[in-house]
């Protein structure tokens, strides 16, 4: 026999050895020992960087792990950031797409619509946080089955109770509001504040419209002398750069009330409204169930209920006004 081939005969039967005991210690067609835990992708979008969308964010995550998902165990997380952007926002969406992620957490409705664009004819889910009115923005059928692969939790909130604590303490009857009306659930919370103006003697609505968060400053300097007083909804473009209205408003004692807490804690007077950390856990919670198998169309979209009542006696202050005892004893936040 050639004695090259005596060594190579050796680490031939050698190896058949190692691979019978592997299968006789794993089983024929068995999974091996140490299966690794399988892999979940999940892409997050969000439509801009501000408190409430990034406390959503962590939320979502914190509370995922909670329900066994968990980051670089059993998770891998694609986050992204549209930059305010909605070209961004598509392209984003449609990257998630290309690498299959297995579901798609999106934060704010802007950034929902693009998903709900991009994974049409695909069967990735997508689970919400942060939107105000999924049926109008087109991505919800209805609230208790909304069909097609989208669901999550909702910000809905009561605008007429919001504005009303900002009228309890300094009523005005020309009121200003900056938002985009590009964005959907801006136009519905300016819809519901002309719906309960007269109730609340509000007798002008003065609109400051912008595009970008570049528009803002010129949006609030343009309501100087035309209103009594400003208030934000939860509009993702001015909430980015509140800091300019609240400079505005300063400058020219014009209270500044606000819908979200987070915008009203970079500066307002007052804010009504929801824990958006809370959002995002809600949010996660049904993220779980559609990972688990359950269908996002029959999942209803769920709703998160207004807690926070936040006060800031000192801005009130610099805007020339004072915020009344008995306002001051409904709240569960005060400013330091």
């Amino acid at each position: 026999m050639n004695k090259k081939i005596v060594p190579i005969l050796s680490v031939v039967c050698v190896g058949l050895a190692v691979a019978l005991a592997v299968v006789l210690i794993r089983g024929v067609g068995g999974p091996p020992a140490e299966e690794p835990a399988m892999e979940y992708k999940i892409g997050i979008t969000q439509i801009i960087t501000h408190d409430a969308l990034d406390l959503c964010r962590q939320g979502f995550i914190d509370q995922m792990e909670e329900e066994g998902f968990v980051e670089g165990e059993n998770v891998y997380y694609f986050l992204r950031n549209a930059g305010g952007d909605m070209s961004t926002a598509s392209s984003i969406a449609n990257y998630f797409v290309s690498v299959d992620v297995d579901l798609i957490f999106s934060i704010a409705t802007p950034t929902t619509q693009a998903c709900a664009s991009a994974v049409e004819g695909t069967d990735i889910p997508v689970v919400f946080a942060a939107v105000t009115d999924p049926v109008a923005a087109g991505f919800a059928a209805n609230w208790t089955v909304p069909g097609g692969q989208i669901t999550g939790a909702s910000d809905w909130a009561d605008v007429g109770a919001q504005v009303k604590l900002g009228m309890d303490i300094y009523p005005a009857e020309r009121l200003g509001v900056i938002y985009n009306a590009g964005e959907v659930n801006s136009v519905v919370q300016v819809d519901e504040l002309k719906a309960v103006a007269a109730s609340l003697n509000i007798t002008e609505i003065v609109e400051a419209p912008v595009a970008t968060t570049a528009d803002v400053y010129a949006a609030a300097m343009s309501l100087v002398g035309r209103v009594d007083a400003i208030w934000e909804p939860s509009d993702n473009t001015v909430a980015s750069a509140i800091g300019s209205v609240v400079a505005v408003c300063e400058d020219n004692d014009i209270p500044l009330f606000a819908s979200d807490v987070g915008m009203a804690r970079e500066g307002a007077i007052s804010g009504l409204g929801l824990d958006y950390y809370v959002n995002g856990q809600e949010a996660a919670k049904l993220a779980a169930r559609v990972l688990r198998g359950e269908d996002p169309a029959n999942i209803p979209i769920s709703t998160t209920p207004m807690t926070i009542v936040y006060l800031c006696p000192a801005a009130a202050v610099e805007m020339g006004v004072t915020i009344p005892q008995t306002v001051l004893d409904t709240a569960t936040e005060v400013c330091e």
